[in-house]
């Protein structure tokens, strides 16, 4: 708790000398809406800032905001299950990286995935771009909710508990619990569920009835590699976005 507080006041200090500075960044703000504690994960994706220092422990009911630089590009998910010593060092039951609390890399499937690219705010008719996606299994649910934007802006997400109604031969189970729900790629590893190899088009890679399942079960999040008609969305450059863990309802 005390590297979550200490995190927060640094956080809001970088807020404060942002605003001092007449600079714009996107806030991510992360909220537990839990009823157990998470490890947020942060990975970027283009060699810029890594946020919260690619991961920290969040308690339920805690929000945490981080400040994203124009055209930042990453992901976001949630570890449970974890167990972390005083040096960082440790495991969790799902979206581990690397047995370490501030990520480097990936985490390790299935787990739920919020990811954007951000635009450059003050360009005109640039977007940022977001979705939740399913494509890497789910282990618990994540809204996304944009403000101050200007666009499209949907709320995307996944409220649904995909692990009351994962497929036995996808479940990933700890202690008797179903923990997470693997996507039919990370179980086979076929070219067909994992869009690759001769099925690496979207012509040749399209929904299957594991794939139907996630789609059926959160409509607005990516359910297999080409899904992105209706998972895809947009905002104007600038925009705030709260992702919320286990949402509740979508606004």
């Amino acid at each position: 708790m005390e590297l979550l507080m200490g995190k927060i006041s640094l956080i809001s200090l970088f807020l404060v000398l942002l605003a001092g500075n007449g600079a714009s960044a996107t806030v991510f703000t992360l909220f537990n809406n839990c009823n157990h504690t998470i490890w947020p994960a942060t990975l970027c994706g283009n060699g810029m800032n890594t946020l919260g220092d690619g991961g920290f422990v969040l308690t339920p009911g805690v929000s945490v905001p981080l400040p994203a630089p124009a055209g930042w590009s990453g992901r976001f998910w949630a570890r449970t299950g974890c167990n972390f010593d005083d040096s960082g060092n440790g495991v969790c039951a799902t979206g581990d990286c690397g047995a370490v609390l501030r990520c480097t890399g990936g985490g390790a499937v299935p787990s739920s995935l919020a990811e954007f690219t951000l635009g450059t705010a003050g360009t005109p008719n640039d977007k940022d771009f977001y979705d939740v996606s399913l494509v890497d299994g789910y282990n618990v649910g994540v809204g996304i909710t944009s403000s101050g934007g200007t666009g499209d802006c949907r709320y995307a997400g996944c409220i649904s508990d995909v692990n009351a109604r994962c497929p036995a031969e996808l479940q990933v189970v700890v202690d008797g619990t179903v923990v997470a729900c693997k996507s039919a790629c990370g179980a086979f590893n076929t070219e067909e569920y994992c869009c690759n190899g001769e099925h690496a088009t979207p012509d040749k890679c399209g929904p299957t009835g594991y794939s139907t399942m996630f789609k059926t079960a959160c409509p607005s999040a990516y359910s297999y590699a080409y899904d992105d008609a209706s998972s895809t969305f947009t905002c104007s450059a600038g925009s705030d976005y709260l992702i919320t863990f286990c949402p509740t309802a979508s606004p």
